[in-house]
């Protein structure tokens, strides 16, 4: 339990030292990532009003429908399954809401995470979708 603790504790140090560096403004948003065991979480926030314009997670049914066309459309490919590809489609749908509400340009916030394996396929994913980091 206590080796739980340290390691969070040491998650939120890196949180908060994130945090003081980036910020959402309303030319240029901040996409958010929270990563937990099974499911990636991701919203675009414009913390000059607290509001938040675009958000998706792994849950939705969206991901898990175009996850599946996507797997019958390709090979056994690893990055296209499993987890990474669930973080990554979460990218494209996170990227393409904020499209819609005319948001073009974001600072990427990894929320304390290490920006590899699955949240950076939600960085990925958000480029190949068009948002600019």
């Amino acid at each position: 339990m206590k080796i739980q603790n340290k390691k969070r504790a040491a998650q939120l140090k890196r949180k908060a030292r994130i945090r003081k560096k980036v910020s959402g403004n309303p030319e240029r948003l901040r996409l958010t990532v929270f990563r937990s065991s099974k499911h990636i979480y991701a919203q675009v926030i414009d913390d000059t009003i607290a509001h938040t314009v675009a958000s998706t997670s792994s849950l939705e049914n969206v991901v898990a429908d175009q996850l599946a066309q996507l797997g019958q459309d390709s090979k056994k490919d690893h990055t296209s399954s499993g987890k990474i590809g669930q973080a990554k489609m979460v990218g494209k749908i996170v990227a393409q809401r904020a499209l819609e509400k005319g948001v073009k340009r974001v600072v990427f916030d990894r929320n304390g995470f290490l920006y590899h394996g699955r949240v950076k396929a939600v960085s990925e994913g958000a480029r190949e979708a068009g948002l600019v980091f």
